[in-house]
Formats: structure tokens, sequence, C-alpha cells
């Protein structure tokens, strides 16, 4: 999980038996990790299918718009939920039958920079997955407002941000000797642990902000185009506009329900740390540990096309000796400059077969605006 606790239980063991952060011990337990390796495994695999190639089906009746660069981003949170998936599948299968790895039994150097090193991994792979889930919706509304896009600063955005983030963030936690259990005036903590969790939460939080408010204004500029297009908005246009709603909460309401706990988390151990509920926390540390890696199975349900027969999954080298696969493919490719333009939106947005009047620009197909 991406949790700033995490990476502080890799620094070296407190010198006493009685310090109040031995309760992050339950981190080294063996129903803790598999928990982890059972819902990395769930993220593993949501991410894989979500990568897989795509293509239209060929049953449609109707040419629906798939998105490239829409497509593009979805596959490079994939990628990034597969990484950190892959990440705390290894690290705590290696925690359950290698213990000497686990800074709670070895004290070792080489515990603490396998900890140190599995959880700057896990951690930037994470921070990634939400700044791309912030460059989607903005995708979203550069779309919709018919604005050009870049998407050299979407890579720069979801990947140089998390890197200096999570660098600045546990090269002060860890520097010089990773003995941040033992740091015991307030001072010491401001500054050697509470940075590593701002560069944590504050993104998470700033995005959970962001996104809502992005969709906010995405509907209300599919409302506006319709209007203006049409002069008024039917049931058939209603429905749309109401389809493209409902996605963009449940798209919210899913990145709140994998990080929301994290955000608690750290409030109650910075709020309540004298008095700290352990056995609240402990649970938040189990909900994240369930919820934090099945993002990436979350994700293939909420972002893929939601209409049934519309999107297939296929390989290309099987699919090459494939007489039909050929045909569609050159028909696709053989479209005029309009049809190729339409290609160019948002794959979140698919779930209407119907769409709406026009010739300019469509969302996956679900609708067009201009």
């Amino acid at each position: 999980m991406a949790d700033p606790t995490i990476q502080t239980f890799c620094c070296h063991r407190p010198n006493t038996t009685d310090s109040p952060v031995n309760f992050l011990m339950e981190f080294h337990s063996d129903l803790y990790n598999t928990v982890c390796v059972a819902s990395s495994l769930l993220g593993i695999a949501g991410a894989i299918y979500q990568i897989l190639p795509r293509r239209i089906s060929s049953t449609s009746n109707r040419s629906f718009g798939f998105s490239v660069r829409g497509r593009q981003i979805i596959v490079w949170l994939a990628v990034a939920d597969l990484m950190a998936a892959m990440g705390v599948f290894v690290r705590s299968i290696l925690w359950i039958y290698y213990k000497q790895l686990v800074p709670a039994f070895s004290n070792e150097l080489s515990s603490v920079i396998f900890c140190a090193v599995s959880s700057a991994w896990i951690q930037f792979f994470y921070t990634a997955t939400w700044f791309w889930t912030l460059c989607y919706a903005l995708h979203v509304r550069l779309t919709l407002k018919a604005q050009r896009e870049s998407t050299v600063l979407y890579h720069i955005t979801a990947w140089i941000s998390p890197a200096l983030l999570t660098s600045m963030g546990l090269l002060i936690l860890y520097v010089p000797d990773a003995n941040c259990h033992n740091i015991n005036t307030l001072s010491g903590a401001l500054t050697h642990i509470l940075p590593n969790y701002c560069a944590t939460l504050l993104p998470m939080f700033v995005i959970m902000i962001a996104n809502p408010a992005l969709y906010c204004c995405s509907t209300q500029d599919v409302k506006k185009n319709v209007f203006l297009r049409l002069g008024q908005i039917t049931q058939k246009e209603r429905s749309t506009v109401d389809g493209l709603k409902l996605k963009f909460i449940v798209t919210t309401l899913t990145f709140y329900m994998c990080w929301l706990p994290n955000l608690i988390c750290g409030v109650l151990l910075w709020s309540l740390w004298i008095d700290l509920p352990k056995t609240a926390v402990i649970i938040l540390w189990y909900i994240m540990a369930v919820m934090n890696p099945l993002q990436a199975l979350l994700n293939s349900m909420v972002y893929r096309r939601w209409s049934e027969g519309i999107e297939q999954i296929y390989f290309p080298c099987l699919s090459r000796s494939n007489p039909d696969f050929i045909s569609s493919y050159s028909h696709r490719n053989s479209a005029d400059p309009i049809d190729l333009s339409e290609d160019e939106n948002t794959s979140l947005l698919q779930s209407h077969d119907e769409r709406l009047p026009t010739n300019r620009m469509s969302i996956n197909g679900s609708s067009m605006y201009t």
C-alpha cells in the first residue's frame, strides 16, 4: 500500500521495547501480508486486462469513436497500477517467507534497504496513478472544450512529479541514518517525518478535489454543447448526459474508495498521536491493504466501455491471420479525416448506442459535441 506509515516502519527498530511506535509491527504479520498478496494479485490481473489491446467489435452497426489519446492515458494508468501491485506482491511474499528482510525481526542494513527501496517503488507508481487519473480528467475537459492537448506534458506531470515527491519525502525521512523511530522531539518529527506525509497525502487530497471539479465542469460543457447544437434537450440527449454524469460519478467514487482510508489514517496519526485509537488505525491499514492494490481491478471496470459487444480484446499476432480482422482494420484505417478526428476522444465515456446528431466530435461514440 502507498502509506507513509509503512515507510516509517522501514527505519531501524526503536531503542526501547515500550516505544509508542511498536504497534507498527502489525505490518510484519503474516495475516496482513497475506491480504496484501491476495489484493495485489487481483490488481495485477485487472491491470493486465486493461493493458491488453482493444478493437471495435465488427458486429456493431455504428461507428463508435475510439479514443487514441484517452486510451493511451488509460494504458499508462494501468501500467503504473501494474508496477505498484507487483511491488506490493513481491514485498509481501518476501516478508512472509524471508523474515530476515523484515525490519521488525532484523535490524540489519539489508532489511532496512529492502524495505525502503520496495516502499519507494510502490509509492512512486501509486503516486503516478493519481496523476494519470488527473490527466484523464483534464483530457475529458479539454476534449469537450475542443482545445489542444500535449501528450508530453501529460507524461511530465505523471512521471516527474511523483519522482520528485517520492524522492524528497523519503530522503528527508531516511537521511542520514534511517533512525526516524528515535526522534523524541516535536521539532524533529515535524522536520523529518511530516514532510513525507505531506509529499504523499497532499497530492492525493488535491486530486480528490480537482478531479470532481473537472468532471463537474465537463458535465456542464456537455449540457451547454447539446443545447447550443440542437436548441433543445430531448429525452434522448438527456439520457446521454445522465450516462456521462454517472460515469464521472463512478470514476470519482472509485478513486475515493481506494485512497480515502489513507488520508483518514494520516489525519488520525497526526491529530491523535498522544491518545491514538490503535485499533481503528490497524483496521484502516487492512482496508488500505485491500483497496490500494485493488484500484487496478476497479479501474479496469470503470474505464472500459460499458456497452456489450463494442470493445473486444485482440492479439495482433493472432489476428493477422484472420481475414475478417484484416478487412475491418483496413476499412477503419481508410476513413476520411473527420472519422479519424473522431477517434481523438475519450474512451471512458462510451456507454450508449445512440449518438447525438453532429459530425464534429464524438466522445467515445456515446454522444457527439461541437
